[in-house]
């Protein structure tokens, strides 16, 4: 069954591969106009190609779907702004935005530099701020809307990647806020974590084979990785976010959900699981050393095992 968000005009950034294309094939089959956007740069953010883009908008239409490309910056403020300026330019209007553009600088804490810890949130946190707030004052005025965002399970702890677990669990908790904001505006925003086989998922040997083998034409860019990951396809992916984005969705709001092969599963928000009081109105040094181990550290060792 198609066409359940037929009359919607979405916008997905990052779409011209990967997630992203599948996020955006999944909206258009079920009947919204997609501004596909994608920079066209690599997995670390470098140069820019407008195929992708294209290419994803050009398969949209062979299928009998609407789509136009975009090719801006989503960490550029004022560039983010004509993103939105182009879905009502081109379609009329605007009712779902996917966040899903993202690059990768993987490096141990110890060795990461400046620029690739600032990279990496421009791109995520920055970019994933900047479309939401143009399109949350067009949301607010016609009280309707729906807000994707992309986080991931690297956000529970990656090793090697502090800058990406910092941008994607700051995307979370940026999504519960503006969840709660836009609440009243009828409008919704929920938080995913894709499990897929892409290129920002593949090692250099593995990326180099899957290039190989869309050299010889057994492989398309956007595809599973070629290494036969069928249980990690992306497009998988957009089958959620269609739903997220639809009407029936509607009650869900500030959402955290993991998606990927045969699961979809839910993630609960922190809760306070220990806690221990002062004796009087305020800590004493020496209270919280002999309180703390034998009450909240020792749920703590009882949690983690240590």
């Amino acid at each position: 069954m198609a066409g359940r968000l037929e009359g919607k005009v979405a916008i997905v950034t990052g779409a011209g591969r990967g997630i992203g294309r599948g996020e955006a094939l999944a909206l258009a089959k079920e009947g919204a106009a997609v501004v596909v956007n994608d920079l066209g740069g690599s997995t670390q953010g470098e140069g820019s190609d407008q195929t992708p883009a294209q290419d994803v908008v050009n398969e949209i239409e062979a299928a009998g779907g609407k789509a136009v490309a975009n090719y801006l910056n989503v960490t550029d403020y004022d560039s983010s702004s004509e993103i939105i300026k182009q879905a009502l330019d081109t379609y009329g209007q605007l009712d779902i935005v996917v966040n899903n553009a993202g690059i990768l600088r993987d490096r141990m804490i110890f060795n990461m530099s400046e620029e690739e810890w600032d990279s990496v949130i421009s791109v995520h946190l920055k970019g994933t701020f900047n479309i939401c707030k143009h399109a949350s004052v067009l949301f607010r005025q016609q009280r309707s809307g729906r807000f994707i965002n992309t986080g991931s399970e690297s956000g529970l702890g990656s090793p090697g990647q502090p800058n990406y677990a910092a941008a994607k669990e700051g995307i979370t908790a940026f999504t519960r806020s503006l969840a709660s904001s836009m609440s009243r505006y009828d409008c919704t925003a929920n938080a995913i974590r894709p499990r897929a086989a892409t290129r920002m998922t593949l090692s250099p040997e593995m990326e180099a084979a899957r290039n190989a083998r869309i050299a010889r034409g057994e492989a398309r860019d956007g595809d599973e990785d070629g290494g036969g990951l069928a249980s990690l396809d992306p497009n998988v992916v957009g089958m959620l976010v269609s739903y997220l984005a639809s009407d029936e969705a509607q009650n869900i709001n500030g959402g955290d959900f993991a998606v990927g092969g045969n699961e979809i599963a839910m993630f609960s928000r922190p809760t306070i699981q220990a806690r221990v009081f002062s004796s009087g109105d305020n800590w004493e040094h020496d209270e919280v050393w002999s309180k703390f181990p034998t009450t909240v550290g020792k749920a703590w060792a009882d949690l983690s095992g240590s």
